[in-house]
């Protein structure tokens, strides 16, 4: 292929590799598979590593974040970008409209577009020759700075415009809109900071503000930002003449345009969907403190002219505030199924936007220290995302010195045990394997797939298996009856006997399943084979001590007390003692090496895909028994690609990386 002809083909990909982004972030409608974008995606880089002089600013490859920036450049901006006054309820609507209405007639007979009021961070976007070149914050509506790489970090910004190709490209557009982040994106956000025990993020609004201010822009890259577009600040082509119009033409550039707008003919319809968009905004996707109205037709908006920074044409409608004071008059320590020990603030009830609110979550115990949150504090509670109550500060200014300082329990609420704290994580754990607040999600990991895999002891049966007492900690589950698990809902005699069955099997797992089923904190599959290698059993993992522990390979100095903390817990070492009296106890026998050298020793293989006859689990404990290593991800040290059906991307990175692939077959073959 000649460089001309590929050159075209590179083109033609961040053409169609740009608009599939659109129609999957823009408008949630994708038309090709993730593998058949992988595919494409990758077809791209490849050209783009043989030719870097060819990327240009549009690519889609451009997106991943640039080096860390020492500050940000200050931008001026086109045309003022103005702010909006409030009118609190219908009464101050009404006030607005009069005094515009005196200072043009021509309103009498206006009609009103309405837009959620966003509550992210203002952005300004440039265009040159349909390419984004330049994106900046509002700053103080003159001058902004200068965030263009962390704004091509957002998948909803286009690169370039317009997707619809009937349209005319201007030549220069500016526009504004607003970043935020989904309230479902924020609590997925925060959900994975909480499973690290790292701190918690307060409000979508200040994280959303804060990732676009980031001086590293792969840091902006990694949080989940939208974005909504919703005026025009200048273009070398006309400008349509109404809100409505505009609005349509930019979803048509491609720009992202919020779907919730309405229309209305009079100020008496403007109140009235007001009213009642107060109510549904509390289940929009995103935080809106209130609407935007805004006069139609664009020529008498301009006419208005400005009072100081805000229009005069249009007006912020407000909902009532949803941060409230109220007394603090206890903390609660809760254990959640994983362990986790989380403080909750009891309340003084207190009306929030029509709930009562009696509790708020006070997010973990050094959120309480560095707020300085006292028991008996006068707070301020907020609602997150108007769904979730919390507490945003104590009020120290109001406090008589009858209020109690709060600092983490020392043993768990629940059990009693010890409790221990990750010097990496914010977040205390209670360390029983039988606490009976984390039972449950103690018993799921035990017959998972990837420790014990009893098949058919789900969620669901565990559940059943605890409220009904039957069990007290994973041990019981080798002393269940079929009598008993005949009691239990939807259980006939098959049924009792197959789940029976699989209990009893699982006791020939090997010593590190077993070890992984015990949920000790930190120990996955790498590090539980690891310690079976070295300690062979239970009784010589019992007398370990930290420097023994710390010579295992990936065991660091925390996981070695993690260790520890878990094996001095005497519910612990009770529930060790009864699996060895159900005879769960695996040994790791000693082999004698044999005269042939292992087969696989020294590979390192991938495994993708569906494969005829062994699981994945199955095929990686064949290439291991075998010295080989297993990886969960293709590079340049993978060895081999052990494919099946219905492979993912991984076979095409294999492709990428010229690392050889190979079929369930070929691995017979090699072992032979």
């Amino acid at each position: 292929m000649t460089d001309n002809n590929l050159y075209q083909e590179y083109k033609q990909l961040c053409e169609t590799i740009n608009y599939h982004n659109y129609l999957y972030n823009t408008l949630d409608q994708p038309i090709i598979s993730d593998f058949d974008y992988d595919q494409l995606f990758n077809r791209l880089k490849e050209i783009e590593k043989n030719h870097p002089d060819w990327v240009t600013a549009d690519s889609p490859s451009q997106r991943v974040g640039s080096a860390p920036l020492d500050r940000f450049v200050k931008v001026n901006h086109p045309a003022p970008i103005l702010s909006l006054s409030n009118g609190f309820g219908s009464q101050e609507t009404i006030d607005w409209y009069q005094r515009i209405l005196k200072l043009d007639p021509r309103v009498a007979k206006a009609d009103f577009v309405l837009e959620p009021k966003l509550d992210g961070l203002t952005v300004v976007l440039h265009y040159h020759a349909g390419q984004f070149a330049l994106g900046a914050t509002r700053g103080d509506g003159l001058v902004g700075e200068d965030i263009t790489e962390n704004l091509k970090t957002l998948r909803s910004l286009p690169l370039r415009i317009p997707v619809d190709k009937t349209l005319h490209m201007p030549e220069e557009i500016v526009v504004r809109g607003e970043a935020i982040i989904f309230k479902t994106d924020f609590e997925k956000l925060n959900a994975e900071l909480a499973s690290k025990g790292e701190k918690l993020y307060l409000n979508p609004r200040n994280t959303a503000a804060g990732s676009l201010r980031q001086l590293d822009s792969s840091v902006t890259a990694g949080r989940p930002l939208k974005l909504f577009i919703y005026q025009i600040l200048q273009s070398s082509d006309p400008i349509p003449e109404t809100q409505l119009g505009i609005l349509e033409y930019l979803a048509k550039l491609g720009f992202p345009v919020t779907p919730l707008r309405w229309h209305a003919d009079s100020i008496e319809e403007v109140i009235t969907i007001c009213e009642a968009a107060g109510v549904e905004r509390h289940n929009w996707n995103y935080d809106a403190d209130g609407l935007v109205i805004k006069i139609n037709d664009q020529d008498l908006y301009r006419s208005l002219g400005a009072v100081g920074k805000d229009p005069r044409g249009a007006l912020a409608y407000k909902y009532p505030g949803v941060e409230v004071e109220t007394a603090l008059t206890d903390i609660q320590v809760n254990v959640g199924r994983t362990g986790v020990l989380t403080p909750l603030a009891i309340l003084e009830p207190v009306n929030i936007s029509g709930v009562i609110v009696k509790q708020a979550t006070l997010h973990n115990f050094d959120f309480i220290k560095e707020k300085d949150i006292r028991i008996g504090d006068r707070v301020l509670v907020k609602r997150a995302g108007e769904v979730i109550p919390y507490i945003i500060a104590s009020l120290p200014e109001k406090r008589d010195g009858s209020q109690l300082p709060f600092s983490a329990p020392p043993c768990c609420p629940s059990c009693g045990a010890e409790i221990e704290k990750d010097p990496d994580q914010v977040a205390y754990y209670c360390v029983n394997a039988s606490c009976p607040a984390q039972l449950t999600r103690t018993i799921e990991n035990f017959a998972s797939r990837g420790a014990m895999d009893i098949d058919g002891l789900g969620s669901q049966i565990v559940i059943q298996l605890v409220d009904n007492q039957l069990i007290h900690s994973a041990a019981d589950l080798y002393a269940l009856t079929k009598a008993q698990l005949l009691t239990l809902d939807k259980f006939g005699d098959k049924k009792a006997d197959n789940l029976l069955q699989a209990i009893e099997a699982s006791k020939q797992n090997p010593l590190f399943r077993l070890i992984i089923g015990l949920g000790i904190r930190g120990v996955g599959e790498v590090a539980a084979r690891k310690l079976a290698e070295k300690f062979k059993n239970l009784d010589a993992l019992k007398l370990s001590g930290f420097d023994d522990l710390r010579t295992v390979e990936g065991v660091g100095p925390n996981i070695a007390q993690s260790i520890l903390d878990w094996l001095r817990q005497i519910q612990n070492q009770n529930l060790m003692e009864n699996l060895r009296q159900y005879g769960v106890w695996p040994v790791v026998e000693t082999k004698i090496e044999a005269d042939q050298p292992l087969k696989l020793k020294g590979l390192t293989f991938v495994i993708t895909g569906t494969l005829p006859n062994l699981s994945r689990d199955q095929a990686a404990e064949l290439i291991r028994e075998n010295g080989g290593t297993v990886s969960g991800s293709v590079s340049k040290k993978t060895s081999y690609l052990l494919m099946g059906a219905d492979a993912g991307s991984k076979y095409a990175k294999a492709l990428e990386l010229g690392v050889p692939v190979i079929d369930e077959n070929t691995l017979y073959d090699m072992l032979k």
